[in-house]
């Protein structure tokens, strides 16, 4: 039972400390170090560690060494590009896979309601959030565990890059995006669904970069 209890208290600190990093509470290299995080939360050292374990495998946390506090990285122009070398062939074979399958579409419909209903005084975090809700369920309704575990591996740095870059396409775009995207896929229409999801990630894309390299030009001056 203490076991149990233990994974529990785990599980809580790295969603509380997930979430305050993509909502912007916690700021770019800021050092996370575990007594810290342990005298701050009230956990074990050791329940501190594994959590910001975790979240350095997410990609929220970076850290040089293991006696070194791990930091919030500030994301760059370059980190962007790198990420979607991996993310675009990815998610394009995943509409290749999924396209005319009627059993895979339910939770990317619902992922699109709910973007297109979400409360415009929510968190940024909140909105990207359920953006990606609707690509990470075209992946899993692949049914592949290795597919989902590497697309997992990937969320955290798209999430916090999109949050980085305060990237905000609209939100009817980005529903209009999805729902013709969406469209595709039922029909079966692979060719359409690659050229559409194609079109949709290379502008998320464009924008962050374009965004972020903006940034580093200010700051650089």
């Amino acid at each position: 039972m203490g076991r149990l209890e233990t994974i529990s208290v785990t599980t809580l600190l790295v969603d509380t400390l997930r979430a305050q990093i993509l909502d912007g509470k916690v700021e770019s290299g800021r050092g996370l170090a575990e007594n810290d995080v342990a005298a701050e939360y009230e956990v074990s050292r050791p329940t501190a560690r594994v959590a910001i374990t975790q979240l350095v495998q997410e990609g929220l946390l970076r850290r040089n060494g293991r006696q070194q506090p791990a930091r919030v990285p500030q994301l760059t122009a370059a980190d962007v590009e790198d990420l979607f070398v991996v993310r675009l062939p990815l998610e394009l074979e995943v509409v290749r896979l999924v396209a005319g399958r009627p059993d895979a579409h339910g939770r990317a419909a619902r992922a699109v309601d709910d973007l297109r209903a979400i409360d415009s005084g929510r968190p940024h975090s909140a909105f990207v959030e359920a953006d990606l809700r609707f690509h990470r369920a075209l992946v899993d309704a692949i049914g592949s565990p290795r597919m989902t575990s590497h697309y997992e591996r990937l969320s955290g740095e798209i999430h916090l890059s999109m949050v980085q870059s305060r990237l905000v396409l609209g939100r009817d775009r980005i529903v209009a995006e999805h729902s013709a995207i969406l469209a595709a896929i039922v029909a079966g229409d692979v060719a359409r669904a690659h050229e559409l999801m194609e079109s949709h990630l290379a502008g998320a894309r464009d924008a962050m970069v374009a965004s972020l390299g903006a940034d580093s030009l200010v700051s650089g001056q």
